[in-house]
This record gives structure tokens, C-alpha cells and sequence, in this order.
């Protein structure tokens, strides 16, 4: 690759050879389209075919500019930077070329190596604060760091799913080329980097597109955030295939984590987003794609396709087994142990049954456990709590770690939690900081409401999305009697899975699970050369188990444990592992 990078579209701006910049904008609903520049006139721009607007201005990098459409005056939705993270003002002229890469022969790790970190930037300090745990995390065995999104979006402060222009990284964190430090860092350290993108919707305040560009949106059909994004229309569809190859060749993201695309509504355009993004990629580079889909859409996931999907139902049976908790959507989970046992084996729970009075899923046990992403905690199953729970205050630490051990060691593909390998008992709650004050009642009010019918939640008061305090609570913090013991556990854990276990999930097949009592289970797979077992007991209690091979070679356990699991039991609150040739 080169030591610059820019990457070439027909949205927004583009530097030309001349030194004048071309300006182009999708406005179909226009009439006529102005660009205005912070200390020049306005300029006309010309008419093109299908709804294009252009002009051709002598400018440079760091001049701000706008466009005019009648007495709108709206920022660039393909801005790739806003001047004081402002949604509403100015978008700027930026210099993607002016940033030279170390790492320009840097190439990525495959995907059966990966081993996930998820992160909030702005928890963690910004661009600069990630960049600053690097080390840590390298250190830990951590392959791949997943950034949650950071489009701009309004206020200082949001989970990152309120983006409003997907091109420009949030100001409240840094600016490009603080990004683009951080990721040169991350491969300093051989670190892949994995952004958090958001096809479904906008966020509620900042977007404009509606007015210039209604075919954005497909009234006809609805997700949980109004109209469906309309990608069927092709200057819509490009808009966000652009968006995929702008992350993934300018700053040299490794991956990208598709968010929510069941709200999307069309299998069809994600295909050809996955074979477009294949296709224009130099095919020396490791880029990964990952879904999150409630459709459960195996046919999406394959060489070629997409590399792998988050798999809620193996966290949703595995939480469900360790909390007991059974409302909401844990319902479908109720007895748990049969659904996690089908995760375990052939990958998704609901392969075509129903679930909540309509059909879920496409049978999985063709692929590989390479094609599923599988995690205790994430930020919508620690946020998406009243007040923010992480599962180091719902459960005993012998019972998580039992629990972790698992995780890990399945030939999946697994992802931490930011705090997770501290044993951080720190809430991960919602936060917002709409400058709009009706807009923030109604974030408050909406978020009360969601939880008005959890018999669990006993009226307290919510923390309001809107304070900074609720912000801050989210920082992850080290617990401080049990931190370092659990990051070395963790530690521990990667390194056998990346010397055992990782090298095979391309190819590794279930060869049976079972529940051995209420709460403990045995699940096999072949690796090729040998077969892994894991012994799983997250009770209270010893349960009865058939005893391995006398030969097997032992990942995980210590002595007593193994011992015992010889003598034909399995001790409570633990997992064991071992290989058998």
C-alpha cells in the first residue's frame, strides 16, 4: 500500500490535479443548489443528470463550507470533518494526503487469529486515550480492537448510533489524523482495528437529507428509528458502499461491524455491499466484515460474503444459564440449556423456528464456528440494562470465570468488553447529550419507559442519558482486589487458544454436546489433528460426568480439578478443557 491514501468518490469533495476542488451533492428534491464558503460569495452549482449538483472552486484544505438549498443552508453528508463537531454548520475542506503511514506494508492478520476488544473511544479519552491502551491490550492477546461508532453526531457525548455524517469522525474525540495515528499504532503492535459502521438510520437531530433527498428514506417500511434507509435506490446504495471502502482504504481499518442490517431489509444489497468491498480491496490485505442480524441469515456468511455474524443466541442461552433472568427477550432463552447447546453445535439457536410469533433464522450447521462472533458482554447487553449491570455484579467471579473459560476456548471467534479482563464493575449506561432540550426530555422520558414492565426494575430513577455524570460513571475501572488476577486468567486463556485451538476454527466440526445436569454441559469439537472437549459446570453443585481419555493433553484445569473430573466428576463453578488425539 502507498504511504498516502485517499479514497476517490463521486460524494462530497475531491482535490484536483489543477488545484481547484470539485464539489458535488445528491439532491434530487432540489430545485437549485448553492455552495457557500465562510469568506467568499456563494457560488451556483451546475445541474448534472439524476439529481447531481457540481462545482469546481479553487479552495483549499481547512476552508469551511456549506450548501444552500433555498433557505436551508445544510452541511456536506459526505463531510469527512465538521468544524467544532457542529452538525448543523460548517462542513471543512480536509487534506487526506497529508497524513504519511508507517505501517504501509502492513496487511492485516487473518480472521481465525482474531481475538475482539470492543471499545467506546470517547470512555476510554478520545483517539489519543485509546491509543494509550494499546500496549495493554497487545499485551493481554488481544488481536483485534472494534471501535463502537464515531461518525459525528450531536453534543459531546452518544453511544456513537446518533451519527448523523457517516464520513466525518467525531470532533468530540480527536480529528482525522488523531484517528489515523491511533490505527497506525494499533499495527505498530499488530493490532487489527474494527469500526462499528451504522447503514439502519440517522441519528434524530442533524440530518438534512430528508429535505433535498427523500429517496434516502423508504416510507413503506419502518424500523425502530422511523423510515427504512432506502439502499434499493443506487445513489443511496453507493453512498454507503463509499462510506465501507472510505474506512476501510483511507484509514486503513482492517474491518468493519455492520450494525442492526435486519433493519435494513435487503439481503440482496448487503451482498453486493460484501462482494463491491471484495472486489475493489487489494486482495493481499486481511478485511474483515462482520453482521450483527437477528434474521439470522446464514446465506449472508462464507468466503467471499461476510466472515462472520454476532451470535446473540449463545449469549443470550449462556446468560439466561448463569443469571436465571427470563424477561424481555431472555424469554425465548427459557430452559436455557437446550438452546445453548444448539449454539455450540451448529452455530444459531433459531434456524427457522419461531420466536415471538414470527419465523427467525436459516439453518447454520454448514459453517464453520469461524463464522460466529461470541461474547458474554457487549455494549447492548450491559448498556441496553436499566442501570448499566456488567455480569461482574450478577453472578460470582468462579462462576464468570467458568464462563470466560468457555468463551474463549470455543473454537469461535470470541469478543471482550472494554473492562472485561480487569473484572470492571463498572456500569457501561446509556448517554446522550442532545443540545436540544426537547429531544433530551424525550430521550429521558423513552428510556423510563422501556423499563416500566421489568418486574427486576423497582421504579428507581433511571440515571438521566442526558448528565455528564452518567457519562463518567461509564469510564471502565479495574476492580481493585480482583483486577490484576483476572487479566493474567484472561491472559492466560488467549495464549492456549491461539497456540490449540485458533489455528483451526476455519475447519473445526461439533462432534456432539449435552447437558450433563441443569447447568453443566459437555461440548466436542474436531480440529483436525485432535478433538476438543470442554467440560462446563457454571452450578452450585459437583455433577456426574463420563471421564476423558487417560491420554488427553489438559488446556485447562488445575490439578484438583482435572483429578477429580478423572474420577468421574466435575467440580462446581468451573470449566475444564483438554485435546485428544
Amino acid at each position: 500500500m502507498s504511504a498516502r491514501a485517499f479514497h476517490a468518490m463521486p460524494y462530497g469533495f475531491r482535490p484536483l490535479d489543477d488545484g481547484r476542488t470539485r464539489f458535488r451533492l445528491w439532491a434530487p428534491d432540489a430545485d437549485a443548489v448553492s455552495i457557500e464558503f465562510e469568506d467568499a460569495d456563494a457560488v451556483a452549482m451546475r445541474a448534472l443528470d439524476d439529481g447531481w449538483y457540481e462545482c469546481l472552486c479553487p479552495v483549499e484544505a481547512g476552508t469551511a463550507y456549506r450548501f444552500r438549498i433555498g433557505r436551508d443552508a445544510v452541511p456536506d453528508p459526505a463531510s469527512r470533518r465538521q468544524r467544532d463537531g457542529d452538525v448543523h454548520g460548517y462542513s471543512v475542506v480536509t487534506d487526506p494526503l497529508a497524513y504519511t503511514w508507517r505501517n504501509d506494508g502492513w496487511r492485516g492478520r487473518p480472521w481465525h487469529e482474531a481475538v475482539v476488544y470492543e471499545l467506546h473511544v470517547g470512555a476510554l479519552g478520545g483517539f489519543h486515550g485509546v491509543e494509550m491502551v494499546l500496549p495493554h491490550l497487545a499485551s493481554l492477546g488481544i488481536t483485534a480492537i472494534e471501535l463502537m461508532p464515531i461518525a459525528e453526531f450531536p453534543g459531546e457525548r452518544n453511544w456513537g448510533y446518533d451519527g448523523v455524517l457517516p464520513f466525518a469522525p467525531a470532533s468530540a474525540y480527536g480529528s482525522p489524523e488523531d484517528l489515523k495515528s491511533l490505527i497506525d499504532t494499533a499495527h505498530d503492535h499488530g493490532l487489527m482495528v474494527f469500526l462499528d459502521v451504522v447503514y439502519n438510520h440517522f441519528g434524530p437531530e442533524g440530518n438534512y437529507l430528508g429535505a433535498y433527498a427523500s429517496p434516502f428514506f423508504d416510507d413503506a417500511t419502518h424500523t425502530p428509528w422511523g423510515a427504512a434507509i432506502g439502499v434499493a435506490t443506487p445513489q443511496v446504495g453507493d453512498f454507503f458502499v463509499h462510506n465501507a471502502l472510505y474506512w476501510l482504504e483511507e484509514f486503513r481499518f482492517d474491518g468493519l461491524r455492520f450494525d442492526a442490517v435486519h433493519a435494513i431489509g435487503n439481503p440482496g444489497w448487503l451482498a453486493s455491499l460484501a462482494a463491491r468491498v471484495r472486489a475493489a480491496i487489494d486482495p493481499g490485505r486481511h478485511v474483515h466484515l462482520v453482521l450483527e442480524n437477528e434474521a439470522n441469515q446464514a446465506s449472508l456468511l462464507g468466503r467471499g460474503r461476510f466472515d462472520a455474524q454476532w451470535n446473540d443466541d449463545f449469549h443470550n442461552a449462556l446468560h439466561v444459564l448463569l443469571t436465571g433472568e427470563t424477561e424481555g427477550y431472555y424469554a425465548h432463552y427459557d430452559p436455557p440449556m437446550p438452546r445453548l447447546l444448539r449454539t455450540l453445535t451448529e452455530g444459531f439457536a433459531f434456524q427457522g423456528e419461531s420466536m415471538g410469533g414470527r419465523s427467525r433464522g436459516e439453518p447454520s450447521a454448514q459453517l464453520a464456528p469461524a463464522r460466529f462472533v461470541t461474547f458474554l458482554q457487549n455494549h447492548d447487553q450491559v448498556g441496553n440494562r436499566a442501570f448499566g449491570d456488567r455480569l461482574t455484579t450478577l453472578i460470582g467471579p468462579d462462576v464468570l470465570e467458568a464462563a470466560l473459560a468457555l468463551l474463549l476456548l470455543a473454537p469461535f471467534v470470541p469478543l471482550l468488553f472494554m473492562g472485561e479482563e480487569w473484572g470492571s464493575r463498572t456500569p457501561f449506561l446509556f448517554f446522550t447529550d442532545f443540545p436540544d432540550e426537547e429531544l433530551r426530555d424525550a430521550v429521558r422520558k423513552g428510556r423510563r419507559k422501556e423499563f416500566e414492565a421489568f418486574t427486576s426494575f423497582g421504579g428507581e430513577e433511571i440515571p438521566d442519558p442526558n448528565e455528564i455524570d452518567t457519562f463518567t460513571a461509564s469510564i471502565p475501572a479495574r476492580d481493585a482486589e480482583a483486577g490484576q488476577r483476572r487479566r493474567e486468567f484472561v491472559r492466560a486463556l488467549i495464549a492456549l487458544r491461539q497456540k490449540h485451538i485458533a489455528p483451526h476454527i476455519e475447519s473445526a466440526r461439533s462432534v456432539g454436546a449435552e447437558a450433563l445436569g441443569d447447568r453443566s454441559l459437555r461440548a466436542s469439537w474436531s480440529l483436525g489433528h485432535a478433538t476438543l472437549t470442554v467440560f462446563v459446570n457454571v452450578g452450585e453443585t459437583d455433577v456426574p460426568v463420563t471421564a476423558p481419555s487417560p491420554s488427553a493433553a489438559w488446556l485447562h484445569g488445575d490439578a484438583a480439578d482435572v483429578a477429580s473430573l478423572s474420577r468421574g466428576v466435575l467440580p462446581a463453578r468451573r470449566t475444564l478443557a483438554c485435546l485428544e488425539s
